[in-house]
């Protein structure tokens, strides 16, 4: 049994661990998304259980089950639902499982809750599970939840060395440079250097249609070429990103602590 890992907890455990005081508890999202040749469908989804767990480690936190399906891949973005293997969830359907979820977690007594998203599709729709969880609660309950999109605690440093020619945004990093190279750091034998294309950034109109026009996107899949990843930068990241959002989450969980204890102070006064 892993301790980090809540699906490898007993209830006796995963109830000892809770009650310990502080804990905290991280949900990594991800998506099952095309990814080009050369990296796999549930590239989102092992990247944010990956960081979750270093971040975890961290912290002495822990993780919950991947939450595996995002919300629908955009051809600007994801490069669209016509590939094959690309499974997503309706927007309400991912709202809903992640009310579901923070509010079970919070029932049984984990009220510092993180949210960790790998997938730049799902952002609002988890903000909307999570808002909705929270008002279920009731403004009595201690719930406080944070979500992270692991990408935003890329400085504009780390961002330089990993992309000494520019960087061409997180939208079009998809498949590309960023994640092939964190891939190829924590799950190198998943990743498929030699079937890489290359290809330049694509350039798209400043608008979206619908229905989706998969000739926008390159047969690929890829918006922009990760030939420069390497397992080396992805180590770079990884530590960096470890690093600065375990510091964030302690950060924010003790100031949300410090603001209930002195409001409930000023409540008795």
């Amino acid at each position: 049994m892993h301790p980090l890992m809540m699906g490898s907890l007993s209830w006796v455990e995963y109830q000892q661990r809770l009650q310990d005081g502080n804990a905290i508890v991280l949900i990594p999202c991800g998506a099952l998304e095309q990814h080009g040749p050369h990296l796999p469908l549930g590239t989102d989804a092992l990247l944010s259980t990956a960081i979750a767990q270093s971040v975890a480690e961290q912290i002495s936190g822990i993780v919950a089950p991947t939450v595996s399906y995002g919300y629908k891949s955009q051809p600007k973005s994801g490069g669209g639902q016509h590939f094959p293997g690309t499974t997503s969830l309706d927007g309400n359907s991912l709202i809903q499982m992640i009310r579901d979820v923070v509010r079970e977690l919070a029932r049984q007594g984990a009220d510092q809750i993180v949210v960790l998203n790998g997938h730049y599709e799902n952002q609002w729709f988890l903000t909307e599970g999570i808002e909705l969880a929270v008002r279920d609660m009731g403004s009595a309950s201690k719930l406080r939840v944070m979500r992270v999109e692991y990408w935003e605690f890329l400085t504009e440093n780390i961002l330089a060395q990993v992309f000494p020619d520019g960087f061409p945004g997180f939208a079009l990093e998809h498949a590309a440079v960023m994640e092939t190279s964190l891939m190829a750091h924590y799950h190198p034998k998943l990743v498929r250097l030699d079937l890489i294309p290359d290809v330049p950034p694509v350039e798209f109109p400043a608008y979206d249609v619908y229905p989706q026009r998969p000739e926008w996107v390159p047969a690929s899949g890829v918006l922009s070429s990760a030939k420069a990843a390497t397992a080396e930068k992805g180590a770079l990241m990884a530590d960096h990103l470890t690093r600065t959002i375990a510091a964030a989450v302690q950060r924010e969980f003790q100031l949300s602590s410090a603001l209930a204890a002195s409001n409930g102070m000023a409540a008795l006064r």
